[in-house]
This record gives structure tokens, sequence and C-alpha cells, in this order.
């Protein structure tokens, strides 16, 4: 199993067999692998030019000694795994490379249609790790093919700089553990909006290729979605997306919601000036979000692991901190003022 980094299944049980020994002479080793002298004497050889067996003084007899693996191997397999995901970027370019030179040449592969779930999430995944500047997404509720959580590939882009820019449909923050989901991805760097209903499920990668679900929930049947690459109809859903990102409601996610106490052991704002002069903090910039959102009290509740009677005290704090006595009061100032 070894040998994908250099070492033999032959010298891979001659090393085992030191290790058990601890420290033995080539003789011994040769008695107890059944091989001949000289034989093992080549391997000893080659496990020392790994640096596996402790160096001698020239001396064939000399007790032989195992060195720690770890150290020895793991630069060999480090250098192994940078060479295979360079060998992995190579090929996602050059799978680029051959459908953009059957697109500019075929006009029928321009689109690629791919079917069922587990080739839709390997496409995903592919398209995630060789983006290099920007992702968008179009996240529905109940997804497709690859739940949030799944999605691990977008926080190694985040790492290496890639931006996300992500939509999220009302309903998909109600599903238990939703925001939870989204804290860690906002947490790392993706920037997140909210609207009440999007038009399809959608992922754009670097403005050059789209992935685009075909047929509606409704209609039952496997999963299927168009591969669609630089063309008129890519800059449209580019401007889909963009049009949508102008009017979607910023998520503020993070830790719980905070409760802070009056000197009388309630529950309300903390001593800030009211009116025109007010200003929310984080924490009610992440509630005034989901409320913007249309995220029910609740869900909210829920969400954020509070009492539903503690979230309707914090709206009617805010509301009074405006100074207006209703929600959709509360929701003008929020705009007017430009919270979110």
């Amino acid at each position: 199993m070894l040998d994908v980094i250099g070492l033999t299944p032959a010298e891979e049980e001659l090393y085992r067999c030191l290790l058990q020994l601890t420290t033995a002479r080539l003789d011994e080793l040769a008695g107890r692998l059944g091989r001949p002298r000289a034989q093992v004497v080549e391997q000893v050889e080659a496990l020392r030019a790994k640096g596996l067996v402790q160096p001698t003084d020239n001396d064939p007899d000399a007790p032989l000694r195992p060195t720690a693996p770890d150290v020895a191997l793991g630069a060999t397999l480090l250098r192994r795994q940078e060479d295979l995901e360079a060998a992995r970027r190579r090929v996602t370019q050059l799978a680029e490379e051959y459908r953009s030179g059957l697109r500019r040449h075929h006009v029928d592969h321009l689109v690629e249609v791919i079917r069922g779930g587990r080739m839709l999430r390997d496409r995903l995944r592919d398209l995630q790790n060789s983006a290099r500047e920007e992702v968008l997404w179009f996240c529905r509720a109940n997804p497709l093919a690859m739940a949030g959580p799944e999605n691990v590939e977008e926080f190694d882009a985040l790492a290496r700089g890639v931006r996300y820019r992500a939509i999220y449909e009302r309903d998909l923050l109600l599903e238990a553990g939703a925001l939870a989901d989204l804290a860690k991805g906002v947490a790392a760097g993706e920037q997140a909006r909210v609207l009440d209903r999007l038009p399809v499920r959608l992922a754009i990668v670097d403005a050059s290729v789209a992935v685009c679900a075909l047929v509606p929930e409704r209609d039952g049947g496997e999963p299927s979605a168009a591969v669609i690459g630089r063309s008129q109809l890519l800059d449209a859903l580019l401007a889909l997306f963009e049009s949508y990102w102008r009017v979607a409601t910023q998520l503020r996610l993070g830790e719980p919601l905070a409760v802070p106490a009056t000197g009388d052991g309630r529950t309300g704002l903390p001593d800030r000036p009211s009116g025109e002069g007010y200003q929310p903090d984080a924490d009610e910039a992440r509630l005034l979000s989901l409320f913007v959102a249309g995220v029910p009290d609740k869900s909210i509740a829920s969400q954020l692991g509070v009492s539903r009677r503690t979230v309707q005290r914090r709206f009617a704090d805010l509301m009074a901190a405006v100074g207006v006595d209703t929600r959709p009061g509360l929701a003008f100032q929020v705009a007017r003022r430009g919270w979110l």
C-alpha cells in the first residue's frame, strides 16, 4: 500500500519486521523473512536511502535499527499530496479547455446536461475546487443534491480567497439548524442575503460557468441540471443574479442572541440614545435582519436559542427606541436609516 510513496511491498515487510525486533542483524532478518542475504542487504540499503533505517559505520554485521516512519516518510507524503493537488487542478483546467473548445466549434456543446444527485453534487464540488475569484449561489429550500453542511468545499475556497455571494430562500432559514450552518459560512467570509422566493436553483463560478437546475421539484424524477459555458445565456443568468442580489436583505448572523438585563431584572435595551440618534449593535442588527427577511418569531427564537417571549420583548424595545408602535413602522425605520 505504501508503494504510492515509493516503498515496495518487500521493503515494507522488511521494515515491519525490523520494527517488531527494534534491532536486528542482517542474518536474523534474512532468516525471519526467508530471503537470500544478498536480497536483504539490497532492501536494507533501499530503506536506509529513504531514511527508514539508521546509518551504520560501514560494518555489514552492525545491528540495524529503524527510524520513525512519520519523520522519514512525512515529507515524501506531503510532496505527493502537493503533486496530486497540482495534477487535479491541471485536469480541471484541461477539462474546461476541452469544453471551451467544443463550445467554440459546436453550438450543441454550449449546454451540457447532467442527471442524478451524485453527478450533480460531484460537478458542484469540482467547480468550487477550481474557483479562483467568485462563486454565486441561489439557495432554495429542500436542496436537491447538496445540503449546506455537506458543502465543505466552500470553506476551502473561502480560505484561499474566493468570494462567495449567496441568496437564500426564506423557507430555508426555517429548517432546523439552518441559521447555525449559515452563521459558519458568514463567519468564514460568505456574503449572505435572503429573499422570500427564488426563481431557480443556480450556481455560477468565476462568471465563466453556471449550473442551473432543469426539472421543477413538483415534477418528481431524478435531479437534472444544465452546465452552461460562456455565452449570452450565461450573461443573462449573471444579470438575473445581480438583480436579485440588489433587492435581497442582508443576513447578519453570529452567536446566539444576547439577553441584556435591566436593574429590576427585566430584559431590555442598554442605556443608549433613542430616537434619531439610536444605532443598533451587532446583536440587534442580526435580529432585525431576520425580521426584515420575514422569519417568524417562533423560528427566530428557535434558531437563536432564546424564548419566543424574549424575541417579542426585544422587538418591543427596538420599536420604543425608534419611536414607533408597530412592526411595519419598525421595518420602515430600518429601511429609512439604512441599518441593513
